[in-house]
């Protein structure tokens, strides 16, 4: 490995420190109590070295959920290889958002709940990101089940925001209902998917 390969690869790995205590520092303290000086002290570093690479706090969450967002897309895509029943793919990629949320409820709350970095729906289908490639990616399954007669034919869109909705709402449950059954969490995700879906074929 030459000079230039070991700085770049210097680079990335320091840039996912960052990342990763400033996801930490989001978690526990919060979006509006966090600061670059918290996270440079974290990390033992200038709050300066930290600007080369992330000019603030907006820019850092940005980074996180694209980072979360590219995950997703490539276990989508990684779904869609294996599964040939288009609501099988469905529904896997549904349980997988779930999941995630429930096994992973605070970094959730973050990436969903924190704050927009992305704006409305419509400027998010317009902006080049990781969000809007796994958005089109997840319509794109869900249109395959209408395309395939297997669903009703009904916007892409709205059925997208129904599943995304179910899943929020299943989440936020998890998050701040104390006497929510969390050992029961997954039976009700599972059941909650094969129910949605059930309503939404033909």
């Amino acid at each position: 490995m030459g000079v230039k390969e070991k700085r770049a690869k210097y680079r990335e790995e320091f840039r996912q420190e960052i990342l990763d205590a400033a996801r930490e520092l989001f978690i526990t303290e919060g979006y509006e109590n966090f600061s670059m000086r918290k996270l440079a002290e974290k990390i033992d570093y200038s709050a300066t070295t930290i600007y080369l690479y992330f000019k603030n706090r907006d820019d850092l969450l940005f980074a996180i959920c694209e980072e979360f967002f590219g995950n997703f897309s490539t276990r989508l895509n990684q779904i869609r290889l294996v599964s040939r029943d288009p609501v099988e793919t469905l529904r896997q990629a549904f349980l997988y958002l779930m999941n995630f949320g429930l096994k992973n409820p605070y970094q959730y709350k973050l990436i969903f709940f924190t704050k927009s970095v992305y704006g409305s729906r419509e400027e998010l289908v317009k902006k080049e990101s990781m969000a809007r490639t796994t958005y089109l990616v997840f319509k794109e399954i869900v249109q395959d089940c209408i395309d395939a007669g297997q669903m009703r034919q009904t916007e892409a869109d709205v059925i997208v925001d129904i599943l995304v909705v179910a899943s929020h709402g299943l989440i936020t449950k998890n998050i701040y209902c104390a006497n929510f059954l969390k050992e029961r969490s997954g039976t009700v995700a599972r059941t909650l998917v094969d129910v949605l879906l059930r309503g939404l074929q033909k």
